[in-house]
């Protein structure tokens, strides 16, 4: 029996094929790849619903600024991509974007609506820039629409789910615990 396992394992393993987490903009149209790309990485996902969580922590105002700062940013990280304008360590700064904004959300901080879109808008720079590196043959506009889409979505199910985590607790214990599950999971990818 477990020479068959180990047969079947090593068959299975020879067969996989590379992952592959967002649609190549060449073979699956600019506007599809521009929505996957948000949406099937974890990184992005990660970050941008720990966006529209803080802005449901914070409320008032920032329910809408917060993550209106973020994809404001973002659009302009992507033109400095297309613009050939080089922004280092884009893919640590994300990565280090998931476990800040995770952590902000663990710790509840408090800022004014302002000063927590300057700090996303710092986040959503680098993450605009990837996006703009993963543009390849596709058009600018369709892809930037999709990213800005799947991008907006994300943000609005984390303010739905953090308004909705304000009603079950009402000292903000669990909107908290998913702060820390955010860092535990940018942690992993940092290091993984």
């Amino acid at each position: 029996m477990k020479t068959r396992m180990l047969i079947a394992t090593a068959a299975l393993g020879a067969s996989a094929a590379p992952a592959v987490a967002h649609l190549n903009p060449a073979e699956h149209g600019s506007l599809a790849a521009g929505l996957s790309h948000p949406l099937f990485g974890a990184d992005h996902v990660l970050a941008m619903v720990a966006v529209g969580l803080w802005a449901a922590q914070i409320g008032g105002r920032a329910l809408w600024a917060v993550p209106a700062a973020f994809v404001a940013m973002m659009a302009v990280g992507f033109g400095l991509a297309l613009a050939a304008v080089p922004l280092p360590f884009v893919e640590p700064a994300i990565l280090a974007s998931v476990v800040a904004l995770g952590l902000i959300v663990a710790m509840a901080v408090r800022l004014d609506a302002a000063s927590a879109a300057a700090v996303v808008g710092v986040f959503a720079l680098f993450h605009g820039h990837a996006h703009g590196g993963e543009l390849g043959t596709a058009g600018a506009w369709s892809f930037a629409t999709g990213f800005v889409i799947a991008t907006a979505l994300l943000h609005a199910i984390g303010v739905g789910l953090g308004i909705a985590l304000r009603r079950l607790s009402s000292n903000g214990a669990l909107a908290r615990l998913l702060g820390g599950a955010t860092v535990l999971a940018g942690a992993a990818l940092l290091f993984g």
